[in-house]
C-alpha cells in the first residue's frame, strides 16, 4: 500500500455525490483519521441563469429548486426604487453544477483500512482503476482538475430561460432559431423547438454553449 497522500477517483451511484462525500467525511471525524484521509471533493462549477423578468415578479417570487436569487439582494440594497412597476430587469439565479456528475475525489495515504472505509460506503460503487483497483491521479491530471484549488473551475452564464426565443450558433443546427422547451444545467443542454423538415415542432437537444437569446 501505498505510504503518502494522493488523490483518487471514486465511482458512485447517480445522485449519490455529496452523499458519499459526507458519509466518508463523517467516518474520518470519528475514527480521528484526518491524516490519512485528507480531502474529499465534489468538484463543481456556478452556472449562472439571467433573464429578465419584472422587478415586481422578482420580488413575489420564491426560489424552491436550490437557486440563489441574486435580485432580491439588489432590491434591498434600494436599485430598484427608482424603477417603475413592472419594468423589465435582469434577475440573475446561481446553480452549482457537478463537473463530474457520479464521481467523487478522495485525498488519502492508501492502506487496507482506508479502502475499507472508502469501498464500503453506501452508494460507492468502486474505485477508478483496472480492476477496480485504486489508482493514484498523477500531479498532471491533479492539476488539470484543479483539486488543489479552492476557487471553482469556471463560471458559466444562461442568459435565457423556458420559453425563450433562441439562435443556434454552430453544430448541424447552426443558423437556426426556435423555443427553449426545457433546461438541464447539470447536462449543459437544452430541449429547442425548431422549425425542421417542413415541420414547426421539431425537438432538438442542444448544447447550452450553442445558444444565444435571440434578441442579444
Amino acid at each position: 500500500m501505498d505510504e503518502k497522500l494522493e488523490w483518487y477517483v471514486v465511482h458512485t451511484y447517480s445522485g449519490y455525490e455529496n452523499k458519499v462525500t459526507q458519509d466518508i467525511k463523517k467516518v474520518v471525524e470519528n475514527r480521528g483519521l484526518g491524516n490519512m484521509i485528507a480531502e474529499v471533493k465534489v468538484p463543481i462549477e456556478k452556472v449562472r441563469q439571467i433573464d429578465g423578468k419584472s422587478i415586481e415578479d422578482s420580488q413575489n417570487e420564491k426560489a424552491e429548486d436550490g437557486t440563489y436569487d441574486v435580485s432580491d439582494e439588489e432590491i434591498s440594497m434600494g436599485r430598484s426604487k427608482s424603477s417603475k412597476k413592472g419594468e423589465k430587469n435582469k434577475k440573475e439565479k446561481v446553480f452549482d453544477r457537478k463537473i463530474f456528475p457520479s464521481y467523487v475525489f478522495v485525498k488519502m495515504i492508501l492502506t487496507d483500512e482506508t479502502w475499507y472505509i472508502v469501498r464500503n460506503t453506501r452508494g460507492a460503487t468502486g474505485f477508478v482503476g483496472p480492476g477496480s483497483k485504486p489508482v493514484p491521479l498523477s500531479e498532471a491530471e491533479v492539476e488539470e482538475l484543479g483539486l488543489e484549488r479552492d476557487e471553482v473551475v469556471q463560471s458559466i452564464e444562461v442568459a435565457f430561460d423556458v420559453g425563450d426565443e433562441v439562435n443556434i450558433v454552430g453544430g448541424s443546427f447552426d443558423g437556426l432559431s426556435g423555443c427553449v422547451q426545457s433546461l438541464d444545467l447539470e447536462e449543459m443542454t437544452a430541449d429547442v423547438v425548431v422549425p425542421l423538415a417542413g415541420r414547426d415542432d421539431t425537438i432538438v437537444k442542444i448544447s447550452l454553449l450553442q445558444l444565444k437569446l435571440a434578441d442579444s
